[in-house]
């Protein structure tokens, strides 16, 4: 059992609204929060399974009326001074946390399970958070109050977590009252209280650095090493602590400051197992939240006695989380300590290491910590988890290319049963795959083939989608090449053509595969990739390489000019662009898109655009550009969008997958990004998605909520027109886009 004393992140008052109270509940983790009166008292409960219960009890939803209305009255608590055995024998399957109460009924605690969330700030140690990452500056700021804000500066920008100081009072700790001059101390003590004296910050010089930490928005956390430090600490509001190897076995000082009720994060160096076993028996009997770090305090340590896979057996002693503290060269063992289960990582931090002292030496440089953050992120993304493997998108799009496919050795006519001799392999793989051969083998063939023609799942599954009229509030289309848009165009009762060009497409004649004219209107989906690995970017930073975008742009802009006389429909052909903006290892800062978002407007009014309209498409976090996952940049943040069609005077082509994508990365609500996009949207590509990098999803496969988009859409792009841009949905005669049309038909 845990008794978490940090009790703000679990209540809201009675009178906070149902809604703000979910949002509470989202924030903490827990599931859980307590409502409460103006004056303290417990007034009720609302978990997520009281929520459900009262949402099937209401004939109408309105989440702004009062918590206390959906709350549960009839809860277990107990009194904050009863026995902890009696408070841990209530839990149950049905109960997982216990409001400890005063005589006056006030929240002044909650019991929980062990092995829950710990909160420290705005952070949250658990199995399933991101690994707390600490840059331990310790007394690397060599008794400088002004290197010690600098080097939270630069904890700050390496993407620390956490700042990490220790405070001592020499006069307690010391037996001789930290005297360095004394003659009878061993060399090593010597040393170390030397330092001591000269590089110690007074408890006020320290508190005010914590008040920087704030101010920066890092979270501030300390080793007291004695309980004079641990007043001041407790004085001053110190939020959770870390205990250093050296006091994991001084059962007094753990003892007290396992009664503040703080998490404590402790390391395990120079204890013996037995040593840690006892120090957990300690805390487990004073309910206390804590971490146990991993650590060998040796400075620097051999890699040959780190033993990371002893991160497996310290999870099981303390049941909880685990972590590692690491003072070995370089950045690797704490990167492959995070694939080992560790939530937290703490390393030595300095701007120097040949400093005097000996901390600066086993530390890490600011650009060797921010190297080690980032490689701890990544491996984070990459750990996953034990679900079944998938094809993931890039893969699916290598697989097309790369991969080979069932196709028909000769003519089969509708009905002919289908043998062996009938089919060959060929690539790419974009029809079904060889694996299936043995389901077309013996089958009456569904439709006629031509020798050469792909076998499609739809051959040997349910029976394909067939096109139809449909029926729609605004334009639709469906993309198109040049050489099945006839096909296309009468299969249904479209509205438009969408040309998603090939940089191959703007080297031959379209008139070879259209002739008549179209009533129909026209919209074309410019390529990204071109010759020789060349992908559009009109704010890249080498001047050739953006010149060379725009002449391949205006080559664009030009078909489209040239296309338009055979659509009877159009006036102004819109054209598509991915208008660039990419990077490959990382994100750019806000602060650097401001000027690209200018040099992409410069540029597009350097071009002949007479009679078209070029729309840039709004973008996913990480576009796959042919199979390789890049970091974009523009056209992502809902801001920048609206921003640059409002002074610019653009519209865009809003794409549901990628906006959506956009969302789920950032945690952005997606109603709030289409009232601030939706109103510049001249066209539309409807589209599912999922996670972060999941698009071009068919219709109800993803994350998307239809209904509400198609709600929110007929109210701020009304005429918009639109195009399902499903995932191969081209192909056997454009079956995808058929069966997108038949469930989007329902919304729109």
């Amino acid at each position: 059992m845990i008794v978490d004393r940090n009790i703000t992140k679990y209540i809201v008052f009675a009178e906070d609204t149902i809604l703000n109270a979910l949002r509470r509940i989202s924030d903490n983790k827990n599931r859980v929060v307590f409502s409460v009166t103006e004056s303290g008292e417990l007034e009720g409960i609302l978990t997520d399974g009281d929520f459900r219960r009262w949402l099937m009890d209401q004939q109408t939803i309105d989440l702004n009326q009062p918590v206390s209305a959906a709350s549960n009255k009839d809860f277990q608590y107990a009194g904050v001074g009863d026995d902890p055995e009696r408070i841990a024998a209530a839990f149950s399957d049905r109960i997982e946390y216990i409001p400890l109460l005063d005589r006056q009924r006030h929240l002044v605690a909650v019991a929980r399970r062990r092995g829950g969330a710990i909160a420290i700030g705005g952070c949250v140690i658990s199995a399933e958070s991101p690994c707390f990452v600490i840059a331990e500056i310790g007394n690397n700021h060599n008794g400088s109050v002004e290197l010690a804000r600098r080097l939270v500066d630069l904890a700050v920008d390496a993407g620390a977590d956490c700042a990490k100081f220790q405070m001592r009072s020499m006069r307690e700790l010391y037996g001789n009252a930290g005297d360095a001059a004394n003659a009878s101390e061993d060399l090593g003590a010597q040393y170390t209280l030397d330092l001591l004296s000269r590089f110690q910050l007074s408890h006020e010089q320290l508190c005010s650095v914590f008040d920087y930490c704030k101010q920066r928005a890092i979270i501030p956390l300390c080793t007291p090493w004695d309980r004079e430090s641990l007043t001041v600490l407790e004085r001053y509001g110190m939020q959770a602590y870390k205990v250093a190897s050296a006091d994991l076995t001084n059962h007094d000082l753990l003892e007290t400051l396992a009664r503040t009720g703080k998490p404590l994060i402790c390391s395990t160096g120079m204890s013996t197992e037995a040593e840690i076993i006892d120090a957990v028996r300690l805390l487990r009997r004073h309910n206390a939240q804590y971490v146990l770090l991993h650590c060998n305090s040796t400075y620097p340590a051999p890699f040959k006695d780190i033993n990371l896979g002893y991160l497996d057996r310290l999870k099981a002693i303390g049941d909880c989380p685990v972590g590692y503290s690491g003072h070995e060269r370089g950045i690797a063992v704490a990167i492959a300590a995070v694939s080992r289960g560790a939530k937290v990582v703490e390393k030595h931090f300095t701007v120097d290491r040949n400093m005097e002292g000996n901390d600066h030496r086993v530390s890490l440089l600011p650009d060797e910590f921010k190297v080690m953050v980032q490689g701890i992120r990544e491996v984070e993304q990459a750990m996953g988890g034990d679900a079944a493997r998938r094809v993931s998108q890039g893969e699916m799009m290598n697989r097309e290319v790369l991969g080979k496919s069932l196709v028909a050795r000769c003519d089969i006519r509708k009905g002919q049963t289908i043998g062996a001799e009938m089919i060959e392999v060929k690539s790419p793989g974009k029809g079904l795959a060889p694996y299936r051969k043995g389901e077309l083998i013996g089958r009456r063939a569904a439709r006629d083939l031509a020798a050469g023609d792909f076998f499609y799942p739809a051959d040997v599954d349910a029976p394909r989608a067939l096109p139809r009229s449909y029926r729609f509030r605004r334009p639709f289309g469906v993309p198109a090449r040049y050489h099945d848009a006839v096909k296309l165009a009468g299969l249904s009762n479209l509205d438009l053509l969408e040309f998603h060009l090939s940089y191959k497409d703007l080297e031959v004649d379209f008139r070879q595969y259209l002739r008549a004219p179209f009533d129909l209107d026209l919209v074309v989906h410019s390529p990204e990739l071109f010759a020789g690995d060349h992908i559009m970017d009109l704010c890249s930073s080498d001047p050739a390489y953006r010149r060379r975008s725009m002449n391949e742009l205006q080559r664009v802009i030009d078909v489209t000019r040239a296309l338009a006389p055979l659509f009877k429909r159009t006036t102004r052909p819109p054209i598509v662009i991915n208008a660039g903006g990419f990077t490959l290892d990382a994100p750019l800062p806000a602060s650097e898109r401001a000027s690209l978002y200018d040099v992409i407007s410069d540029n597009l009014s350097r071009l002949d655009a007479k009679g078209v309209e070029i729309i840039p498409q709004t973008m996913p976090p990480f576009p796959w550009h042919f199979g390789g996952q890049r970091f974009h940049n523009l056209f992502v943040d809902p801001a920048d969008i609206a921003a640059f069609c409002r002074d610019r005077g653009y519209r865009v082509c809003l794409d549901i997958s990628h906006s959506k994508l956009a969302c789920n990365h950032h945690k952005w609500s997606f109603q709030d990004f289409l009232q601030q996009v939706a109103p510049f949207a001249a066209h539309l590509h409807l589209v599912d998605a999922a996670g972060v990098d999941g698009e071009g999803l068919q219709i109800g496969e993803g994350d998307v909520d239809f209904k509400a988009l198609a709600d929110q859409l007929d109210r701020a792009c009304p005429r918009a027109s639109f195009v399902p841009e499903v995932w191969q949905g081209h192909k056997n005669d454009g079956e995808g886009f058929w069966y997108a049309l038949e469930r989007l038909e329902q919304y729109f």
